[in-house]
């Protein structure tokens, strides 16, 4: 069942991202079978944004969630990892986060160390990030490159978790700074 869910998920977001003039706001058409209107909705995850100002991306069923920040100037990707409500910090056993990127078939892979945050336990943190001009331009959707996918891949304790990041341009200002330690 769950693997019907992924790959639902993982075709509702690429026709989204790739496919039919963008997702739309169209509330009146009927959820999947077996989610509420407001899960659905839920799952649009391109239309939270995050407690640092990035795009909100689920991972597995609402467990937790990774919210992507990028900075056009400086080139720096981060990712937080997220409680299951999108809302708080969550501290992991982790050394890094791993975003796969896709462009027109040639894949390329990213490895964002853990910048752990002011009053983070050693070994614990809940932010990554690297400083990749080609990673920010696929992740801030300035990449001119069509058939451009990425997902960003992490393990919490000991289960491996998957989420779509959305890679068409969008209007957010992520151009501001952000609070990172380094």
């Amino acid at each position: 069942m769950r693997a019907v869910w992924i790959a639902s998920y993982g075709a509702m977001i690429g026709m989204c991202l790739f496919g039919f003039n963008g997702c739309g706001d169209d509330e009146t058409a009927a959820p999947p079978a077996g989610e509420s209107a407001a899960a659905a909705h839920h799952d649009h995850g391109h239309e939270q944004e995050g407690p640092h100002g990035g795009h909100v991306i689920e991972l597995g069923s609402e467990n937790y969630h990774a919210e992507l920040t990028h900075e056009d100037q400086s080139h720096r990707v981060g990712v937080y990892i997220l409680d299951g409500e999108a809302k708080a910090a969550v501290p992991i056993e982790a050394e890094s986060v791993t975003i796969n990127v896709s462009v027109d078939g040639e894949p390329s892979q990213y490895v964002l160390p853990a910048a752990p945050q002011p009053g983070e336990a050693e070994g614990k943190p809940s932010y990554f990030e690297l400083v990749s001009e080609p990673l920010n331009s696929v992740v801030s959707g300035q990449s001119e490159k069509p058939n451009t996918r990425a997902r960003v891949s992490i393990t919490i304790d000991g289960k491996p978790y998957v989420g779509l990041i959305e890679t068409e341009h969008h209007d957010h200002d992520h151009d501001h700074d952000h609070d990172h330690a380094h």
